[in-house]
């Protein structure tokens, strides 16, 4: 939410910077993901207890670390809320209470919990373990790139700065087996799994991850091989997830009204992970395409005069003077072009907030879904030109459909009453109950 409206609202014309605000509200999501998987192995095989609510330990913590960043005022950023030492000496001591007990607790009970199943390295719990090793990794990664500014102050008073390279060395490298494992890890069974059956169940992702790479090959030329090996694993996620899904449903197995009963009969687990791997497969496209195809042109336009970017052609034909009760405002009057033809007007703002005596821009997009179009409104040059940014950005609204279906994916599996309390699902205790009463 943060990085759409940074996007929608700020103008920064991205969608993720690493930023160590950022950082704080991903990391919990990292461990968090990694429990609802490892929350599975427990419903299901009595298995990774210990390790399971450790993960629910670490993801609370992580989310009052957070805070304490956040609000503290220990970190230069600008999604900072505050610079208070006394409001976060006070985070810092609930941070201790609540993580220090129940660090103390967990090693005083956990030795007391009984071990679950055993399993195979490969099986669906190993696949499981994979994930939740991965996924702490990662935010290990995460929180050493955004705690080590603040270490080497302390102790050596030397100012560094970790951005976005340091991420794409580190972090990525983890995520892509992650990813690769995350469609193969559905097929395999429990206790005990046969890889090479798993992967020729796959079939249909192995085709749709060779096409997407060709034909990405094949559109924009060899220098493009990150984007296609990008799409490739977005291509190879969905497609083994759409697998799964057909499997489960019995798709090509029978008449349509039966595959119908079979989908609505699925736990709501089932449909979760669904959407939640499918919208991680959209998000990997759409980052791949910003990443890779996004123009920019900064130019220092005056009214009547109109530039041209991948294809369109935008023309600035005013800019006027607005007020209302709470701010005022530079308006830019643009029309977007393509092939002669007017496809959409286009107003964005440079906004001065009197009472804060703050600016900030509003900006101007232009989507079909597949690309947006983005202008930003910059300062007057004096001569009665503005500074204008445009870009065009492909496929970022892929991101935000994503996330959107990665989000409800996370919500309708903790529905399912068996992942929030381990418990048998209502159908099986009232057949079970009813089996007793008949004996009776």
């Amino acid at each position: 939410m943060g990085s759409w409206w940074a996007y929608y609202t700020l103008g920064w014309g991205g969608w993720w910077f690493w930023d160590p605000v950022e950082n704080a509200s991903f990391m919990p999501w990292l461990v968090g993901t990694a429990l609802l998987h490892s929350a599975v192995v427990v419903e299901k095989r009595e298995a990774l207890k210990t390790w399971t609510i450790l993960l629910a330990i670490i993801t609370f913590s992580l989310s009052l670390l957070g805070t304490f960043l956040v609000r503290s005022g220990v970190l230069t950023s600008v999604h900072a809320f505050a610079s208070d030492p006394l409001r976060g000496v006070f985070i810092l001591l609930l941070l201790s209470c609540y993580t220090g007990g129940a660090l103390i607790l967990f090693a005083w009970r956990a030795p007391q919990l009984a071990g679950g199943g055993l399993f195979a390295p490969i099986s669906r719990e190993g696949a499981l373990v994979l994930n939740n090793l991965l996924l702490a990794t990662a935010a290990a990664t995460v929180l050493l790139g955004t705690l080590y500014p603040l270490l080497l102050d302390v102790v050596a008073h030397q100012k560094v700065s970790v951005g976005p390279p340091f991420y794409s060395m580190t972090f990525v490298p983890i995520m892509i087996p992650l990813l690769v494992a995350m469609a193969v890890g559905p097929m395999l069974p429990w206790k005990r799994g046969d890889l090479p059956a798993a992967l020729g169940r796959l079939k249909f992702a192995f085709l749709a991850t060779a096409a997407a790479a060709l034909v990405t090959l094949a559109a924009t030329g060899a220098r493009s091989l990150g984007a296609a090996c990008g799409l490739a694993l977005a291509a190879w996620l969905l497609a083994a997830t759409l697998t799964e899904l057909a499997e489960r449903v019995r798709l090509f197995a029978g008449p349509l009204p039966a595959v119908w009963r079979r989908a609505l009969n699925l736990p709501r687990a089932s449909w979760g992970m669904f959407f939640a791997h499918a919208g991680m497969a959209v998000v990997i496209a759409g980052i791949t395409g910003s990443t890779a195809w996004t123009e920019e042109k900064i130019v220092n336009g005056r009214p009547g005069q109109a530039f041209e970017i991948a294809g369109y052609t935008i023309a600035l034909y005013r800019v006027s003077e607005v007020a209302s009760p709470d701010f005022t405002a530079s308006r830019a009057d643009m029309r977007l072009l393509r092939g002669g033809r007017e496809i959409a007007e286009m107003h964005p703002e440079k906004r001065f907030y009197p009472v804060e005596n703050g600016a900030a821009t509003g900006v101007a997009i232009h989507t079909n879904l597949l690309a947006d179009v983005y202008a930003v409104i910059g300062d007057p040059d004096g001569t009665g030109g503005y500074v204008l940014r445009l870009y065009y950005n492909p496929l970022v609204p892929r991101i935000w459909l994503g996330a959107a279906a990665m989000a409800l994916g996370g919500l309708i599996s903790l529905t399912d009453r068996r992942h929030r309390i381990g418990a048998p699902a209502r159908r099986a205790r009232a057949s079970a109950t009813a089996r007793v009463q008949a004996a009776e």
